[in-house]
């Protein structure tokens, strides 16, 4: 009789090792010059880039929650970990900071290594799309404490700006202007909510999404509609502070737009949103109708079509539009800094 080995309780090490060859082509080409040691060791090596001279390191950690359930529905695992990325790079953009590095876990009840190079393989797009190096990860079999043939995911991202460029907030002032920029969709929040709307609604994710909305002439599905990743706004961003002074940012993710402008800015000071301003996609119309949402919960549980919020003076307003625009974002002035005359939060008037 044979001795138990790792395997026979649902540890396969050998799939493990053949998931680090796999993704090691697309981790490679996320590198930057700052890493010295990346995947395969027990820990990853980089330096901070010599051109900051007061670097503050800035990190952010995240998942994609519920969306999960969407990819394994329509069983398509290639974009989900740009989602993973984009929820943490573009958190710690917020502060001003560059990305330098990301970190994955990737936790399973049995490792299917093709679904696990899939989700990789979109983590390194994303880090790509970030400009930052896909520098290690984890990846966990959990036999019998885990959900058969799903996964779940985590990030972690870290980044540095220049201590006297680290974006706080302090500087804005009343008449500021916020310029809105366009989301891909619902990105990586209000998912439990999507679900059950879809659920009530009976609505079939495999079916076009034109027969629920008429108005779109793509050819995608309504599950591949709501699928679409999260949008990182890191490369534009960072261009733009070389040129123009941003006063505040904000990423909106849960708690959507209402819940997420207000984090940027001193106790005296909230923003005031004009409803309109922007153009929404057609999947929040539908996920409204379809849910019979009222529009303030629309407004704090969704982004409701901008994924990024960038405050910047009057003076700054046009020029600001123009680069972002040139560097193929969807941009609106979309409302004001006021004066905070009760409770912290978001006006939409």
């Amino acid at each position: 009789m044979s001795g138990l080995s790792y395997k026979d309780a649902g540890v396969d090490i050998d799939a493990g090792d053949q998931l680090v060859e796999n993704i090691k082509p697309y981790a490679k080409r996320t590198m930057r010059p700052e890493v010295l040691a990346g995947i395969g060791g027990f820990g990853a090596l980089i330096e901070l880039p010599k051109r900051y001279k007061e670097p503050v390191l800035v990190s952010g950690t995240d998942g994609v929650g519920t969306k999960l359930k969407l990819a394994f529905a329509l069983n398509k695992h290639d974009t989900i970990g740009i989602d993973l990325v984009a929820m943490s790079v573009n958190d710690i953009l917020v502060q001003g900071a560059e990305p330098l590095f990301f970190l994955d876990y990737y936790v399973c009840e049995k490792l299917d290594v093709a679904v696990a190079t899939d989700v990789i393989k979109g983590i390194a797009a994303g880090c790509e799309q970030a400009g930052c190096a896909l520098i290690g990860g984890e990846t966990a079999e959990h036999p019998k404490a885990f959900i058969p043939d799903e996964y779940d995911l985590a990030g972690f991202a870290v980044g540095v700006v220049e201590k006297s460029k680290a974006i706080d907030g302090t500087s804005m002032k009343e008449g500021d202007v916020l310029l809105g920029i366009a989301s891909s969709g619902p990105h990586s929040n209000g998912f439990s909510l999507i679900r059950k709307i879809i659920e009530v609604a009976g609505a079939d994710i495999q079916a076009p999404l034109k027969q629920y909305v008429p108005s779109v002439s793509d050819s995608r599905s309504l599950g591949e509609a709501l699928l679409e990743p999260t949008r990182i706004y890191v490369k534009p961003l960072l261009e733009l502070m070389k040129n123009i002074t941003v006063k505040g940012m904000a990423h909106i993710t849960g708690g959507g737009l209402t819940e997420n402008t207000h984090r940027m800015f001193p106790d005296h000071l909230q923003a005031t949103i004009k409803a309109g301003s922007w153009a929404t996609l057609p999947v929040f119309e539908w996920l409204q109708q379809a849910g019979k949402i009222a529009m303030h919960e629309m407004h704090r549980t969704f982004n409701c079509g901008i994924g990024f919020v960038v405050v910047v003076a009057p003076e700054d307003a046009d020029a600001a539009l123009q680069q972002l625009r040139q560097a193929g974002q969807i941009v609106s002035v979309i409302g004001s800094v006021t004066r905070r005359s009760g409770a912290a939060g978001t006006v939409i008037v």
